[in-house]
């Protein structure tokens, strides 16, 4: 029976159908709200950033200041820095990075309210991408919640 007047569609008794599944979209809290830097007024922070070909460092590593790994880039950078300008960064100082299926895992270092440094990963990047694997590449830190502050541990797997 085909619908009349706009009231959508209805079943052969002339009731109309129940509303979707699907339904209205449910809204989710908004993310922090993040602003591109204008890089040429802004001034860069420095990011420390560690490797490790296999995996993430230990926690354990970064528990006393000044005994961080000694696998260590300095990198300056700002807030709206991608995971893939971080990735080519890191291919420039690592060799390991720069095999054709590298996979590079990313994860941010900071101490949590006990005073002991917390490993959480962030994103996943291949050292090449393309459009069959995507990856997190077009993640920034500052949408990833990072922290002036904050260490970057780099597993190149």
């Amino acid at each position: 029976m085909a619908a009349r007047g706009g009231d959508g569609q209805r079943r052969g008794g002339g009731r109309p159908l129940p509303p979707s599944a699907r339904g209205p979209p449910v809204h989710n809290k908004p993310g922090p709200r993040f602003e591109p830097v204008d890089r040429e007024k802004t001034c860069p922070l420095l990011l420390r950033v560690f490797t490790k070909v296999g995996g993430h460092h230990n926690q354990a590593k970064f528990a006393v200041r000044g005994k961080e790994p000694k696998d260590e880039v300095q990198i300056y950078t700002w807030m709206d820095a991608t995971l893939r300008e971080l990735t080519d960064l890191v291919k420039e100082v690592a060799p390991e990075a720069r095999r054709r299926d590298a996979l590079l895992s990313f994860a941010f270092v900071y101490p949590i309210k006990t005073g002991h440094f917390t490993v959480k990963e962030v994103g996943k990047t291949f050292s090449y991408p393309n459009a069959r694997r995507p990856d997190d590449g077009s993640k920034a830190l500052g949408t990833l919640s990072f922290e002036i502050g904050d260490y970057l541990d780099v597993a190149i797997l």
